[in-house]
């Protein structure tokens, strides 16, 4: 990303943005909530404008070549699967159903079989629920389930939007451990909004502040925890 620019109508939510993620890398964007992490997200998937936001300036490029502007399911084909903020499962379909929603680009049953078993492989506990209605699960197994269903797409990348919201200490603690594996064990490429920067920074190789729409450091992830700044805004009085 360069340069990038986004509003909604007249309020600028994204200013001057650039950020890199290298294949194989987990990156991590920290910031309060209304820095406009999300905003960034959505401008990288295609959906910034169904909230009536627009990128104004900048580019986003995928491997060299421009994307931003590209409707979003062109976005997703081309390898990008977004993780939204608040888990959003299917709820009237069960743990299966929800996975093979997330398999429409593939082309035929015996590739999103093979997904639904590596999947699985992932995520034991959502075998164990697979017949079971998505809305019925805990907060934990539902965001299990949605990274679950981005994987289906067999992204290059994955945006990951407040994993660890509204889940307990426990439930957190875990989803972190799980994007940590997926990112070593299998090379997936992960670029995690965070509002946890402890637990964001410390799986990151590299992060970014954002601050009112605009990056205010960079570095390796154990490098801005270390960050007087950081520790001051972020983590002390027991925040994290």
């Amino acid at each position: 990303i360069e340069g990038l620019d986004c509003r909604y109508g007249k309020v600028q939510a994204v200013r001057g943005l650039s950020i890199e993620v290298a294949k194989g890398e987990l990156v991590a964007l920290i910031g309060a909530n209304g820095a406009g992490k999300s905003t960034t997200l959505k401008a990288i998937s295609g959906i910034l404008f169904t909230e009536r936001g627009n990128v104004t300036k900048g580019t986003i490029t995928l491997d060299g070549t421009p994307i931003q502007g590209t409707r979003a399911f062109d976005v997703t084909k081309l390898g990008i699967a977004q993780v939204f903020e608040g888990r959003r499962v299917f709820e009237s379909l069960s743990c299966e159903e929800n996975l093979m929603a997330g398999a429409h680009l593939q082309g035929d049953m015996t590739t999103v079989r093979q997904g639904i078993e590596r999947v699985f492989q992932y995520f034991p506990r959502i075998r164990e629920r697979r017949g079971q209605l998505a809305g019925y699960l805990s907060g934990g197994e539902q965001q299990m389930l949605v990274i679950g269903r981005a994987l289906m797409s067999s992204p290059k990348v994955v945006l990951l939007d407040e994993p660890s919201l509204g889940l307990a200490p426990l439930g957190a603690q875990q989803i972190f451990d799980i994007v940590r594996e997926l990112n070593q064990r299998h090379h997936l490429t992960v670029f995690l909004v965070e509002q946890n920067a402890y637990h964001a920074l410390k799986l990151a190789h590299r992060g970014y502040v954002m601050v009112n729409g605009a990056i205010t450091m960079s570095g390796g992830g154990r490098e801005l925890l270390e960050r007087p700044e950081v520790r001051a805004a972020y983590l002390e009085g027991g925040r994290h």
